[in-house]
Order: structure tokens, then sequence, then C-alpha cells
């Protein structure tokens, strides 16, 4: 056999492990550089950027949300039944569609560019539009290699690949934007979003090498033996596109929130008397919000990614009790890292945006609205997970409803002059309010046992509280401290920076102590780091 698939595969925790630290140091890398292009591009100029990167985020879920995860679907259930074969072409047929598929897209990307600019009330971000059409093509091959990769439960090319992208998106970004906005804020906007190319040119040629260089593998023992029932390449496509179809349909319903932003936040502003250009700059103070709570949502999803093919897997051999056990160490992981990111972000919130430099109005969106990246950490397994078992459908009919009330909310509160965009936060907390409701229903039937999400958030909660307590008591006493040196953002770095390790080391601690971490967990963590925990401590952790 020329070409098959390895038998090993990395575990949950394993692959989670990888994708969230390569998730955290992309999404701090995004954290770094956005004070850097802001100051090339003005308030405004990020404003236009944001309206423009928006635009294209929703492209790109149209074009990429299905077919990959699809992928990782198929080639895990495939692997799981032992039909090898078949799994690697459902990953060829696969690339072949998403090259034609993006090829489409950028195209109409690149013509539409100034009615989509319109549409949003942001005709400034036409250029930028323009410029990240021939992304939607490179990143649909990438995404072909990173689903089948997933698909495998082999997690490493992908974090790799996300690295080398927000290395090369971070750097070009910076340089291009600051060559072009001599010629004027449209323009360097555009320049800004060059880098995003680059980035995914940069991780498809690494994926593209991954893959040659991994072409050939051991099959299990005996596997030429076994008598294995082919699919047609007619039947691979209907599978194929029964899986990526539903689910475009819901991420493109889900994210169509980015759009309903766009239009309806700005629109709202503009009948409040807030004039075009203060619009603009509001939206990049949201967009700034939306930066610094994806850190944590970026790990979240590490775990979706990775609990997907691994469900799929266990559904496809109908091994139900596992997949019971697999889900509630989904949710205690995810609690594990929302609730702790939430309460940290609401009560550090000035300090960490006064070291990012991103202005006090993103301080108020965090303290107010971190208690959205529960929801948003919570939602994103259940979906993960309702998609394992195959209610496709029945998640994107959820996602319509959520959108409904998503509208309302920010149809009602943008408008107040006094909440403006912090309506639109609103907003977000009640579409991932009722989608958590709705899923957590439909999976408690589906699984035929009650999953009792407090019973798993109970124990981060009081972790989270008492860590609460020490990081801005520390914060404070450390910013005294420092001030008496040098006030100001000297002061402000360390004490924050002092006051965060102190708080980590103090959410573990306290589980520890309550019981709200097990072994199991600690595989999450370079083994460099478990060594550096007492014996006394790790003789506590069952």
């Amino acid at each position: 056999m020329s070409e098959s698939i390895n038998s090993k595969k990395q575990s949950t925790t394993k692959g989670f492990a990888i994708l969230s630290a390569a998730g955290f140091m992309v999404k701090l890398l995004s954290l770094l550089y956005i004070p850097f292009l802001g100051k090339i591009l003005g308030e405004d100029g990020l404003g236009v950027y944001y309206s423009a990167y928006n635009i294209f985020v929703y492209m790109y879920i149209l074009t990429n949300a299905g077919i990959p995860v699809a992928i990782s679907k198929m080639v895990s259930e495939l692997i799981a039944m032992g039909n090898y074969k078949d799994a690697v072409r459902t990953f060829k047929i696969a690339r072949f569609l998403l090259l034609i598929l993006g090829v489409v897209m950028s195209l109409l990307m690149l013509i539409f560019a100034l009615p989509l600019a319109n549409i949003t009330e942001s005709s400034t971000s036409r250029l930028a539009i323009m410029a990240l059409a021939p992304t939607i093509l490179i990143s649909s091959v990438l995404s072909a290699y990173r689903g089948y990769f997933q698909g495998r439960g082999n997690m490493t090319p992908t974090a790799i690949s996300q690295v080398l992208e927000q290395i090369a998106n971070t750097i070009f970004s910076l340089v291009f934007a600051a060559y072009f906005i001599k010629y004027g804020v449209e323009e360097g906007a555009a320049g800004g979003t060059i880098g995003t190319s680059v980035g995914a040119v940069v991780a498809a040629m690494y994926m593209i090498y991954a893959y040659e260089k991994n072409k050939v593998f051991k099959v299990p023992k005996g596997y030429n033996s076994l008598v294995i029932k082919r699919l047609t390449t007619k039947k691979l496509i209907k599978r194929l596109l029964s899986y990526a179809v539903p689910m475009t349909i819901c991420l493109a319903i889900q994210q169509a929130g980015l759009l309903i932003d766009l239009k309806l936040v700005k629109s709202r502003m503009l009948v409040s008397g807030i004039d075009k250009m203060q619009v603009e700059v509001l939206w990049g103070v949201l967009s700034k919000y939306t930066t610094l709570i994806g850190v944590p949502i970026a790990i979240i999803s590490s775990l979706a990614i990775t609990i997907l093919p691994s469900i799929s897997s266990l559904m496809a051999l109908r091994d139900k009790k596992a997949v019971r056990n697999k889900v509630n160490y989904a949710f205690r992981l995810c609690f594990l890292v929302a609730v702790p990111s939430a309460v940290g972000l609401a009560v550090l919130a000035n300090p960490i945006v006064n070291l990012l430099l991103y202005g006090s109005s993103v301080g108020r969106l965090l303290v107010y609205g971190s208690i959205v990246i529960v929801f948003m950490a919570v939602v994103s397994i259940q979906t993960s997970i309702l998609q394992g078992l195959g209610k496709l459908y029945l998640v994107t009919f959820y996602a319509v409803v959520a959108l409904i009330g998503k509208i309302i909310v920010n149809y009602i509160f943008v408008s107040i002059p006094s909440i403006n965009i912090l309506g639109a936060v609103m907003g977000n907390g009640v579409s991932f309010a009722i989608l958590l409701i709705l899923n957590h229903n439909t999976m408690n039937k589906a699984l035929r046992v009650k999953t009792n999400l407090f019973s798993h958030a109970i124990k981060p909660i009081i972790a989270s509280g008492v860590m609460a307590l020490v990081a801005r008591l520390m914060y404070g006493y450390f910013n005294y401290i420092f001030s008496l040196a040098r006030e100001g953002y000297f002061a402000n770095a360390m004490a924050i920076l002092i006051a965060m390790v102190l708080a980590i080391i103090t959410y573990f601690f306290t589980l520890v102590l309550i019981g709200g971490i097990r072994k199991e967990d600690l595989e999450v963590f370079p083994r460099k780091i478990t060594k550096l925990i007492p014996k006394s401590i790790l003789h506590r952790i069952r």
C-alpha cells in the first residue's frame, strides 16, 4: 500500500495541549501587534482594518467552515472502521472541492468588494477587502490539510502551521501597513491585511511539506487480510457534503453576527447621534475586546477541534459509554480554562488594557463582557460534540434562534448613547446563552444521561474566586511598590505581570486543595512544568 494511515493517534489530552499551546502563542502575537498596528493606522484606520477583516472572516467561514470539519469527521470515522484507503481518498476529493470553492469565493470577494463594504457601513474598507481576497483561496487549500491531520488525531502539523502563519502575518502586516499609510488611511488598512495572505502561504507550504514527509505509514498488523468494504467516489462525495453543508450553514449563521454587528451596530450608533468617525473608533474598541477574549477562546477551540474526531470515531464504533466519558472530560477541561480566564480578565481589566495600550474603553467592555467567554467556550464544545453525534441540522436551527436574539438585543441597546458599543457585547452574551441552553437539552437527550454543567464548573468557580482576590490584592500592592520607583506604565506592567503569575499559582493550588484537578489533567502541561510541582502536591492529585 503506497499511502496509508498510521494507527497511532495522539490522545485527546495531548492533542489539546499541543493545539492550545499553539493557539495561545498565536493569540498572544495578535494581541501584541495590534497596538503597533494602531499606532501606524490610527484609531479610525484600525476600525477600517477590522471592518474589512470581519468581512474576510465571514467569507472564510463560508468557504472553509464545513468541508475541513467534514474531512476531520470522515477521516476519523473511516480510520476507526479500518478503511484507511478511503480515508486518504476522502482528503484528496475534499482538497479538490476546496480548491474550486476557494477560487470562486476569492473572485466573488474581489469583484464585490465595494458592495460588501457599503452594505456594512464601511465604504473605506474596499481596498482592504480586495487585498484579503487571495487569502480565501490559499486558506482553502491550507484548511484541507489541517482537517486531514486532525482527522488522523495528529494535531502537531496544524499547531506548527498556526504559529508560522501568525509570525509571518504579524511581520508583514506591520511592514506593509507602515509602507502604504503614507498614501492614506484606506491604503494603510489594505497594507495591514497583506500579512494575512503571506501568513496563509507560509502555513500552506509547511502543511504540504508535512503531508509529503509523512505520506507513507505502517498500517495495523493483519490489515491486508481484512475484508474492508470500500466506498465509491460518489458515496464519499455525498457523505462529505452531507456533513459539510449543514456545518457550513450552522457556522455561517452563527458568525453572521459579525456582519450584523458591522451593519446593525454601526447604523444604530449613528442613529444615537454618534458621528461616523467616532463610530469607526468604537468599532475598533469592540474589535480589541474581541481579540482579548479570543485568547482563552482559542484554547477552548483547540479542545473542540480535538474532541470532534475522537467522538466521531467512538460513535462509529458505537461505544456510547466512552462517548459519555469523553464528553464529561471535555466539559471539565473547558471550565478549568474558561472560568479563570473570564474572572481574571474582569478583575484585572484596566491594568491589562493599559499594559497592551488598548485604551480604557476596552477595559469597560472587559469588565462587563468577560462572562461571554464562559458561554462561548461551552457552546464551542457543545457544537463539536453535537456534530460528532450527527445532530448537524438541529445545531443549525439553534444558530438561527440565537441570531434572532442577538439582533433584538443589538437593535434595542446599541442606540442608547450611554450603552452604545457595550450593547453589541450584550447581544453576543444573549446569543451564546440561548445556544448553550438549547444545545444542553439536546445533548442530554442524545446521550440519554444528564450532563450537569454546574457540577463541572463549581470547583473552577471557587478556585477562581480565591484567585481573583489574590490577583487584585497583589496588583494593588506591587503597583504601589513599583510606583515609588517609576510611576506609570512601568509600575503597571511589572505589577500586572507579577499579579498574573501569582494568580495562576493560586488557582492551581486551590484546585488541588479542593480536588478540582486530576492526574490526567496534568498531561496538558509539558513535563518540564509538572516536574516543578512539589511531590507533596502531586500526591494529593488523584
